[in-house]
């Protein structure tokens, strides 16, 4: 195509040379939206396919959450040209990363018919564009299953905040869709109940509910679709995959050899005025405010070759910023290593594809989820769908999501993950001011996108007499130390890019502050001491992850705090008071010491000083070797680390590298290469879907991010690990494995490296002055 030809030595220079074979190519059609491809920039994906001579692709976009906290799809396009070229003849469908653009070819004797579809970086837009050689016509269609409200019965909550204890009946509402002029509008408008309403009820917070942070309320969103020299051509009504659909057609008016689509869309909150006005109604104020707000974004869009220039020159940074490539000469034999480095470069495609969503990328799917049948065949629900909800938000997934963007230098694509929370800290304070009048920011595990805990986990059959700050269930309770790997990712863009880390701290210090306000309200409940014998909190009742309920002084609740603790004693004299250094100093004395077991007559580490019952299948007591760095290469107590991996019963029966199991990771920390090489290639090697990184379901569902997330971390310590200022390179690399990477690391470094033939031929730091750091392992 003629602007992909112009831009082609504009995206080509600076790239990773190694990068075009990572490039997935199709030389036939899809059999469903199972075997699609993914495409996407800014905040928005695309499910991208060929079925039965059609073009189709699913649209998704960050936020737009309904009533009930589905993250609902935005629709399907279905394009079909006709002669149809892709009857007959060659096929292909490739995916190009350098340009993060999806293209299908279809070629039949001399005649050839390209489809571009992309995604504008820098605005909500989405682009197809159609180029041949001969004349075709032209038939799109926006296709909605949501032209009708549908009931959601049985397992089909699990999408959504009520999972199996809905109050009452529950149903996903319509959207509005009608031509306007040329176009084909669309849009979801949340009524003024939603799931927010009916949680803070629940949970006893109707007297602070004028004060909570609501992002249901008022929410609207959608787009409007238009095509070059396209009509609107009625409504046509089907079925996929036994979901029933409504299309609204734009139909060419006349054969041509190039034909266009535009589909921009746009989110938005209604004024609160408006916010009981006329829901859906034609001429509703909302709806007018939205149509006004959305033909402004129109009016400023660049024109299509500067927006094209604008995104490829952003993918082409991104690119540059940070790869690795295992057995870069070797790709055509298709290594499991090698597939492990090209998948860690598909994992990492997908996350670009949120770079500036508001909200975080789901570790149940992100952007890129399907029709549940293909992924469950018991499941027979619409594209709406993914497990573990939409707006819930599983810290012990998510966080497997976001780790790896430190060492990737993505430091700007952490910022939809952290401010999430910083929109929280209010309503978390809220919760322990009115529960247990202290202060401190109260965060549980599955949490919702406004903060407080999902309905179905708090538990609908509770006690009348339970602490309402409590989840009433045998996974969750006590768990509150999974926002302290946030806190940190928060503190690590300070060290690893210098970024201004102030506006954070007043979050990380609210975090630390419930640990230590509840843990002496605890204590004071049952007796008349606030602290133990030696003058630490005593951390009970707590938890080891989900794993090591009722416990007393849990491991990774200690290390958790002393790590963020010590982070911010560490940041530069600028961000911290005398006083807080103080506060913090005084709060840090107060953690007790980690407790030690024997395992098979070897000192290691234990989970907890006791605990209850085992719940789940979680590795905690190495989580000061992950996420907390007490423990690793070069650092004191690395026998004992080890020993905790290779002989604790626990730890080896929950080995495994499926879905969110980071024991990978753990090994890679340790130096263990062998065990490290061999769980992170089972965790990254092809997914058996089509797509070679849509993996899972795993525990959750498909693609499994957090499964691709903690694959990506455990290649990075392969390759990388930070003790203070030492680099150390290659800690726990097999000698046998050829590698080209780029990382970054503390102090704002890179580290490029060209391992051949276990010997580092290549090795460039930046700046030069961090090369003396560096130790080669």
């Amino acid at each position: 195509m003629l602007l992909l030809f112009l831009l082609l030595p504009f995206f080509t220079r600076a790239q990773s040379p190694e990068l075009a074979s990572n490039n997935i190519t199709w030389t036939s059609p899809s059999k469903n939206a199972g075997e699609s491809m993914p495409c996407g920039g800014g905040d928005i994906g695309l499910n991208v396919w060929a079925e039965n001579g059609d073009v189709l692709f699913y649209i998704a976009r960050s936020g737009t959450f309904d009533e009930n906290n589905s993250l609902l799809k935005l629709g399907r396009v279905r394009l079909r040209l006709s002669p149809n070229p892709f009857e007959k003849g060659a096929f292909k469908q490739q995916l190009a990363l350098q340009t993060g653009d999806v293209t299908l070819t279809g070629t039949a004797g001399k005649a050839t018919t390209q489809i571009h579809v992309w995604v504008d970086v820098f605005r909500p837009v989405v682009h197809v564009e159609v180029s041949s050689t001969e004349q075709l016509a032209a038939t799109a269609s926006y296709e909605s299953w949501r032209f009708q409200d549908r009931v959601l019965k049985g397992k089909e909550n699990n999408q959504n905040s009520y999972k199996w204890a809905p109050q009452g009946e529950v149903k996903t509402r319509h959207d509005s869709i009608s031509f306007q002029g040329h176009t084909v509008e669309f849009f979801h408008q949340n009524q003024p109940q939603t799931v927010f309403d009916v949680t803070v009820q629940q949970q006893g917070l109707a007297a602070v509910k004028g004060q909570l942070y609501n992002p249901l309320q008022h929410l609207i969103f959608g787009g409007l679709l238009w095509g070059e020299n396209m009509l609107p051509a009625g409504t046509t009504d089907g079925q996929y995959l036994r979901t029933p659909y409504r299309g609204w057609q734009l139909k060419s008016r006349v054969p041509a050899r190039k034909h266009s689509l535009t589909l921009v869309l746009h989110t938005a909150y209604e004024s609160a005025e408006q916010g009981h006005l006329g829901l859906l109604a034609i001429n509703s104020p909302a709806r007018v405010q939205w149509q006004a707000e959305l033909q402004r974004l129109i009016g400023t869009l660049p024109n299509q070759l500067t927006a094209r220039r604008r995104t490829v020159a952003w993918w082409r940074d991104y690119w540059q910023r940070s790869f690795i490539h295992i057995e870069p000469d070797k790709a055509a034999a298709n290594l499991r290593e090698w597939q492990a480095g090209r998948n860690y470069q598909l994992m990492r495609y997908m996350l670009g594809c949120n770079a500036f969503g508001q909200w975080p990328t789901k570790f149940n799917g992100g952007l890129f989820t399907y029709d549940p049948v293909l992924t469950d065949s018991t499941l027979k629900f619409t594209p709406d769908f993914r497990n573990w909800g939409g707006g819930t938000h599983t810290a012990q997934n998510q966080r497997l999501v976001y780790w790896p963007m430190l060492k990737n230098g993505d430091f700007n694509l952490l910022k939809p993950q952290v401010d999430f929370y910083l929109r929280l800290l209010k309503n978390a304070e809220l919760r322990s001011q009115t529960y247990w009048q202290h202060g401190g920011a109260s965060f549980t595990e599955q949490l919702e996108n406004f903060g407080l805990p999902n309905p179905a986990e708090y538990n609908w059959k509770r006690p009348a007499d339970f602490d309402k700050g409590m989840e009433y269930n045998a996974w969750l309770e006590y768990e509150w130390d999974t926002v302290l790997e946030f806190c940190l990712m928060m503190l690590e863009t300070e060290r690893y890019a210098g970024h201004d880390v102030a506006a954070y701290l007043p979050f990380v210090e609210s975090c630390l502050t419930f640990f230590d306000e509840h843990y002496l309200y605890l204590a004071r409940q049952r007796g008349a001491k606030a602290l133990d014998g030696a003058g630490h909190l005593v951390l009970y009742p707590g938890s080891g992850a989900e794993t090591y309920k009722m416990a007393y002084n849990s491991t990774a609740t200690i290390t958790g705090l002393r790590t963020v603790l010590t982070q911010l004693l560490a940041l530069p004299p600028r961000f911290v008071t005398p006083a807080q250094r103080q506060k913090w100093t005084a709060m840090l004395g107060r953690i007790p010491a980690i407790s030690f077991r024997e395992s098979q007559s070897h000192p290691t580490i234990a989970p907890a000083k006791t605990w209850e019952r085992i719940n789940n299948t979680e590795s905690p007591q190495l989580y000061p070797v992950f996420p907390w760095g007490l423990y690793g290469v070069g650092k004191a107590g690395l026998d004992t680390a080890r020993n905790t991996y290779l002989y604790d019963a626990d730890v080896q029966k929950f080995r495994s590298h499926v879905g969110w199991k980071q024991h990978n990771i753990f090994a890679a920390r340790l130096g263990l290469t062998d065990e490290a090489a061999a769980l992170t290639v089972q965790k990254l090697q092809d997914s058996g879907r089509r797509f070679p990184a849509f993996w899972g379901p795993g525990y959750d569902w498909a693609p499994d991010h957090n499964w691709g997330g903690s694959g990506m971390i455990g290649l990075q310590e392969m390759l990388l690990q930070t003790d203070g200022r030492k680099i150390y390179l290659l800690p726990a690399w097999p000698k046998q494995w050829d590698v080209h990477f780029k990382l970054h690391a503390p102090y704002q470094t890179t580290v490029e490296a060209v391992v051949k033939d276990g010997k580092v031929q290549v090795l460039k730091v930046l700046p030069e002055s961090r090369r003396a750091d560096v130790v080669v392992m």
